[in-house]
């Protein structure tokens, strides 16, 4: 096993989400800006962490990701296997259609070092490793979750209110209401 870059990222941005997630759904959009990743890349990960069920997904306006399970649920060892189980799978096989006489001398070292790392990661819980930014670092969280309202962007660059009935039945209201 192999920490990859891609298993870095996923790691850090579950801990985005399970920083975030009180503030209701996280971004990718918001991830990426925090942590300068490509917000494709976030996408690809993102797909693979929820086909092993370690986030959910909310669509439409201040929609994002919350964890899939609890934090204290979650492992490095989980995120890594759920990000990097193909290119372990293809490293396999390219290694030992590569060096069979080799591997016979260390497999067995090898697969012991593996087994170790994973035994390791599989201690370390998504929740270790927030209460440590937390109480360690002190990581700024907002308090609020972002709302993208058009609304609130004209009324705050205009100066003007918005205050249009949002259904038929409030415009039929507004004219029984007028003088």
């Amino acid at each position: 096993m192999r920490m990859s870059t891609k298993g870095r990222f996923a790691v850090t941005a579950m801990m985005e989400v399970a920083l975030r997630e009180r503030s209701g759904p996280v971004s990718l959009g918001g991830i990426g800006q925090r942590q300068n990743m490509s917000l494709s890349y976030l996408e690809q990960l993102f797909s693979r962490l929820r086909r092993h069920g370690l986030v959910e997904s909310t669509r439409g306006p201040g929609g994002g990701y919350t964890l899939g399970r609890r934090p204290e649920e979650i492992t490095v060892a989980d995120i890594i296997v759920a990000v990097d189980t193909e290119d372990m799978e293809n490293q396999r096989g390219e290694a030992g259609a590569a060096c069979q006489v080799g591997e016979s001398l260390t497999g067995e070292l090898w697969s012991s070092l593996n087994a170790k790392m994973i035994e390791y990661m599989d201690g370390i819980t998504l929740r270790y490793l927030v209460d440590e930014q937390l109480v360690k670092k002190g990581v700024p969280l907002e308090n609020k979750p972002h709302k993208r309202s058009l609304a609130n962007k004209i009324s705050q660059s205009t100066g003007f209110r918005l205050t249009a009935p949002n259904s038929v039945f409030a415009f039929g209201r507004s004219f029984a209401s007028a003088p």
